[in-house]
């Protein structure tokens, strides 16, 4: 979980629940451009993206060992040849890189291919802009369906039902009980998934203004778009999830159906998990979690 000041990652390990929590700064007091519209959507993403993997790695090293896989020769090698601090730098920054290579290859470069193949016979390039995106969402949808089949996926989604059901009961202000979290609905509007849902919409607007027959060229245009796509469908989330009203809704209803697919029903050993680390990064000052 990550508040306005504090993050805490919480694992229910071999002998109970063990707990890392941190003191963070928002961006925009470390640099008051990262709070800017559009920008702040770019900095929030990477941000999230490398505490997700350090949140990840962390609860993977503290799991019990029937969770635990076998270590791999890669990370033997690192754990030789770099301390603990240096290794984990090193695993993450590899990981995100991986992670943002295949997230290109996959919504990016392979749309664009296909799109060349299949639209062989549109000249319109309007039209072939409009196949290329709902090309990118079909590739989107059945990526989250396939993953979602995994067996530790699931439970990793059933982590995300919790946090969802958990922050639904805070935002109400109900007692974080297991009881009353388990009341609530796994959808929210402001979860990742609909993120990327919208991520997808947005870029098949954007993306429309590239023209250039070039595929190379192209490529490369729309590499340097995904900032600009990736801040406007950060106020688009923002905005939608800090309203509620008829457009709200409306924006926010392709996303929650998504999330039928990346957030599960949790168990109450879940549920107790995801309020230990709510607890722990609600701010004292009344209104400091506000969007």
């Amino acid at each position: 979980m990550r508040g306005p000041y504090k993050q805490a990652i919480v694992v229910r390990g071999s002998d109970g629940l063990i707990v890392k929590e941190e003191e963070i700064r928002p961006l925009k007091e470390k640099r008051p451009i990262l709070g800017w519209p559009l920008i702040r959507g770019v900095a929030a993403f990477i941000v999230s993206l490398s505490a997700g993997f350090k949140a990840l790695m962390y609860s993977a090293e503290h799991a019990p060992e029937e969770y635990q896989g076998e270590e791999s020769k890669l990370d033997r090698w690192i754990e030789k040849h770099f301390d603990d601090k240096k290794a984990e730098k090193l695993i993450i920054g590899v990981a995100m890189a991986i992670g943002i290579a295949l997230a290109v290859g996959l919504f990016m470069l392979a749309p664009t291919l296909l799109t060349g193949l299949l639209g062989k016979g549109l000249q319109s390039r309007f039209l072939k802009n409009v196949l290329e995106g709902l090309i990118r969402i079909a590739i989107f949808v059945a990526y989250i369906w396939l993953v979602s089949r995994t067996k530790d996926i699931r439970r990793v989604f059933q982590y995300h039902g919790a946090e969802h059901k958990s922050i639904h009961c805070y935002e109400k202000g109900l007692e974080l009980t297991v009881e009353n979290v388990r009341l609530q609905p796994r959808e929210h509007p402001r979860c990742g998934t609909s993120f990327l849902f919208v991520v997808m919409i947005v870029s098949l607007f954007v993306l429309m203004v590239v023209s250039w027959s070039n595929p190379f060229l192209r490529i490369l245009i729309k590499l340097c778009l995904i900032p600009v796509i990736v801040g406007i469908s950060y106020e688009i989330n923002r905005w939608a999830g800090g309203h509620d009203n008829r457009l709200s809704a409306i924006l926010t209803a392709p996303g929650k159906a998504m999330q039928k697919l990346t957030v599960y029903e949790p168990d109450d050993g879940m549920i107790e998990v995801a309020i230990e680390a709510l607890k722990r990064v609600i701010p004292e000052e009344k209104g400091a979690d506000k969007w």
